[in-house]
């Protein structure tokens, strides 16, 4: 059997969940996961669904399944392969803790991806991509030069293929242009104080005003700074009796956490735009 997932949202009207199982069991599929939403503010119904059938069934064959309905309804659709591993980019600067942990989780099998290049503005993870057997570019960004590095990047991303873009702590503001041309496929992960204790060190920051929850927030890029549709939250309790380096150690182990379920959420196409939010189906 193969696995395809079925992720579909438009208009909230009567009929649809029917119409699209009978379409899929029309077509020999046997629902293995269905999750479905309504927003009631703006009337718009989204569904996941992810279904196994026979072998030799191929996405174009879905495809044609889908189709009436998916004109019935006027909807928009993506089907996706289950068996076919995803292709990422992840990108960093000096701080390395996000982009190890996605690494760990890939090689354990939690995360089901292929890391096809690491870019950085620094020479620092160099060591760790060699030792992965990735392809590292090392680009360096300064204000003259920061349009020819983005288009190397939507260069890289068209050569190598890859769905998603991974902002694993890469300390470097992505232009409007790049932000919007990706738009969907680029994933930040930054601390949750924002707006409060922007710059350098705000951890140090929170320590100095007594914070007492921190926090990291996962999110997609948008020309809008640290804007962008949210994805993946979490917060963890803190103490005055802890030091601004164990706020650091804190924020680090969140940072890791959150951003890699976001990845994890995303490629498993549990992830839907609805406007300036998410709909996430766990």
């Amino acid at each position: 059997m193969r696995i395809f997932i079925l992720t579909l949202s438009c208009e909230d009207k009567p009929g649809i969940v029917s119409a699209v199982t009978t379409e899929l069991a029309s077509a020999g599929a046997n629902i293995t996961e269905s999750n479905q939403f309504w927003d009631q503010q703006t009337g718009r119904f989204f569904m996941r669904i992810a279904f196994a059938v026979p072998e030799g069934t191929d996405r174009d064959t879905v495809e044609h399944a889908i189709k009436p309905v998916a004109d019935r309804f006027d909807m928009k659709t993506d089907i996706i392969d289950g068996a076919r591993k995803p292709k990422i980019i992840v990108m960093v600067s000096k701080f390395d803790h996000a982009l190890l942990h996605l690494l760990y989780q890939i090689r354990v099998g939690w995360l089901n991806a292929e890391v096809v290049a690491m870019v950085s503005n620094h020479e620092d993870s160099r060591r760790t991509a060699d030792l992965e057997g990735i392809p590292y570019h090392c680009w360096p960004v300064k204000k003259e030069n920061k349009a020819e590095q983005e288009q190397k990047l939507l260069d890289l991303v068209q050569e190598t293929g890859a769905d998603l873009v991974i902002l694993a702590r890469y300390m470097q503001v992505l232009s409007d242009n790049l932000s919007n041309r990706l738009f969907g496929r680029v994933i930040n992960i930054h601390h949750s104080f924002l707006p409060s204790f922007k710059g350098a060190k705000p951890y140090h920051q929170a320590h100095e005003r007594g914070v007492k929850l921190i926090g990291a927030t996962a999110h997609y890029v948008t020309p809008d700074l640290d804007e962008g549709p949210i994805i993946e939250q979490e917060t963890e309790r803190v103490t005055h009796a802890l030091s601004a380096d164990d706020f650091v150690a804190t924020g680090r182990d969140i940072e890791s956490r959150v951003l890699a379920r976001a990845v994890k959420m995303h490629l498993e196409s549990r992830v839907m735009l609805n406007g300036h939010k998410t709909v996430v189906f766990s």
